[in-house]
C-alpha cells in the first residue's frame, strides 16, 4: 500500500542525489520521475523538487501536506520548492522504513546505499530499470529531430508509422495464451536480445527476424506488442499496404524512412503487418514505383540486424500461401499462430473474464461450444454478452448469457459468410455487421477467413 510520506521523501532524496552525482544518467531515474523532467529530449540538472513535480512523479495529491510534519523538511512558499533542512536525518528516517527490495526499484538510491544495505546492488537495479530511450518523451524528441513536421513528406511519413512507447502497450505476455512453440520462439528471442554482445562476438548475426503466420484474430499483433511491453522496447508498427499505396512517387523513400525510424529508436521492435502484400506486388503488374518500393523493402530487411542495429524485425501475414521464396528467406524463424484448440480457448476465456462477475462460470463448456473461433472472436462474444446484460441493467453475468452470446455470434457469422443475393444486401449488413469488427483485440479486426 502506498505511503504518501515515504513516497515524497524518496522523491526528494532521489532528486537531490541525482543532481549531485554527475556519474548518474537518466537510465538511473525511475521512469515515473523521468516523465516529469524531460525537456526537448534531455533531462538537465539540477532536478527541481516542487509541489508540482513531486505530485506528478509520485501521484501524491498534496505532497507538502504529506511531509510538512517531519522535522527535516521545508518549503519555499514563493517557488513551491520542497527541500531538506537536515539531510542526514532525512536519510536515516528513510532507511529505517525501507528494505532492499524497495531500494532496488530506484537505481539512484541503490547506487548510494548499496554498501549500507544488504541485498542492494546498483548494477542489477539499473539493469531492471526501464531505459530512458523507451520513454514517450524521448521517442517524440527523436522523431522531431529526425523528421521535419513542417515538411509535408515527413509529416505524411509519420502518419504511416505508429510508434508506441512500451508503457502505452496495455497487453503483456501474461495476458495471452500461447502455444508451446510460440513460447519457445519468444524465449529464444528474449535470450538473443539479452546476449547480443556474445552473439556479435561469435559472429552469429542471422537472428532476430521473425515471421508470424496465421489466420486473422489469432494474436500476431498482440504478441508483438506484448513483447515490446515486457522487454521495455519502443514498438514501431507499419502496415505495408499503406506505405506502398499512399504516395506512389515517394514509396521507396517511405520504406527507407521506416527503417531509419527504427534504427534511430533502437533498441526497438519493428512490426510489419500485411507482409503478404510484398509477394502480391512482386507477382502482379503493379506500378513500377511500388515494385521499386518492395525491392527497397527486401534490401532493407537484408541489411538490418538485431545484433548490429538492435532492431527486432517481426513480419506478420494472414496469407502465407501468397508469399514467395524471396519473402520467406528474409526470416530466420517462422512462428505459427493457429486457431486456439479447446484447452487454449478455455484459458483465453479465464483470462479475459478475470474482472467480470459471472455466476456458474464454466469456461470448459464454453470452449466446447466455440470450435473454430479465434481469441479475437472470443473477446467479441464476451463483449456482446456484457452489452446484452447491460440492456437489462445487470453487471453480473451468467453462464447462460455467455452461451446465448456464442449462439448469436455464430448465427451472425454464418450470415456474413452467405452468398448475398440481390436485394438482400442491406438487410444482411444491418444484422451481420453488428459484431463490431473494428474492436477485435488481436490482428486488425475480426474476420472469419479459413485460410492457413
Amino acid at each position: 500500500m502506498s505511503n504518501p510520506e515515504l513516497d515524497v521523501v524518496e522523491f526528494l532524496l532521489t532528486t537531490t542525489l541525482y543532481s549531485e552525482r554527475r556519474s548518474l544518467d537518466p537510465d538511473d531515474l525511475p521512469a515515473a520521475y523521468r516523465t516529469v523532467f524531460w525537456s526537448d529530449g534531455t533531462i538537465e540538472r539540477p532536478l527541481s523538487a516542487t509541489t508540482t513535480t513531486a505530485s506528478e512523479a509520485t501521484g501524491v495529491e498534496r505532497p507538502w501536506e504529506a511531509v510538512s510534519g517531519l522535522m527535516f523538511t521545508d518549503r519555499d512558499d514563493f517557488s513551491g520548492s520542497i527541500s531538506f533542512t537536515d539531510r542526514d536525518m532525512a536519510e536515516q528516517w528513510f532507511l529505517d522504513r525501507v528494505d532492499a527490495d524497495h531500494l532496488m526499484r530506484n537505481p539512484v538510491l541503490a547506487s548510494v546505499y548499496e554498501d549500507e544495505v544488504d541485498g542492494v546492488d546498483y548494477e542489477t537495479a539499473r539493469a531492471h530499470n526501464r531505459p530512458s530511450r523507451a520513454d514517450r518523451a524521448f521517442i517524440d524528441a527523436m522523431l522531431e529531430e529526425a523528421f521535419d513536421t513542417d515538411d509535408e513528406d515527413d509529416e505524411s511519413m509519420l502518419d504511416l508509422v505508429d510508434v508506441r512507447a512500451p508503457e502505452e502497450v496495455e497487453m503483456t505476455l501474461n495476458d495471452l495464451v500461447l502455444t508451446a512453440d510460440q513460447e519457445g520462439e519468444i524465449q529464444k528471442i528474449v535470450k538473443a536480445i539479452e546476449h547480443r554482445d556474445y552473439l556479435a562476438r561469435i559472429g552469429l548475426r542471422e537472428i532476430g527476424k521473425l515471421l508470424f503466420v496465421g489466420p486473422p484474430g489469432t494474436g500476431k499483433t498482440s504478441v508483438a506488442r506484448a513483447l515490446a511491453h515486457d522487454l521495455d522496447l519502443p514498438f514501431v508498427e507499419v502496415k505495408l499496404s499503406m506505405i506502398t499505396s499512399q504516395y506512389l512517387g515517394e514509396t521507396a523513400k517511405n520504406v527507407e524512412k521506416v527503417f531509419e525510424v527504427a534504427k534511430r529508436l533502437s533498441p526497438c521492435i519493428l512490426f510489419m503487418d500485411e507482409f503478404d502484400f510484398v509477394a502480391k506486388t512482386r507477382s502482379s503488374d503493379e506500378h513500377a514505383a511500388i515494385k521499386r518500393a518492395v525491392n527497397t523493402l527486401l534490401k532493407s530487411i537484408d541489411e538490418i540486424s538485431l545484433i548490429q542495429d538492435e532492431v527486432l524485425l517481426i513480419g506478420a501475414t494472414n496469407h502465407p500461401d501468397q508469399l514467395d521464396a524471396a519473402a520467406w528467406r528474409r526470416f530466420d524463424e517462422i512462428v505459427n499462430f493457429p486457431k486456439p484448440d479447446r484447452g487454449m480457448r478455455s484459458d483465453i476465456l479465464r483470462i479475459v473474464t478475470r474482472e467480470m462477475d459471472i455466476l456458474d462460470f464454466d469456461p470448459d463448456t464454453l470452449a466446447e461450444m466455440t470450435e473454430g473461433l479465434t481469441g479475437s472472436d472470443l473477446r467479441l462474444v464476451l463483449r456482446e454478452a456484457v452489452l446484452e446484460a447491460l440492456t437489462e441493467e445487470r453487471t453480473t453475468l451468467t453462464q447462460q448469457d455467455l452461451e446465448d452470446a456464442i449462439v448469436d455470434f455464430e448465427e451472425r457469422d454464418n450470415l456474413k459468410n452467405m452468398d448475398m443475393i440481390d436485394g438482400d444486401h442491406d438487410a444482411l449488413v444491418a444484422g451481420g455487421d453488428f459484431s463490431g469488427e473494428a474492436d477485435a483485440a488481436s490482428d486488425g479486426g475480426h474476420s472469419h477467413d479459413h485460410d492457413h
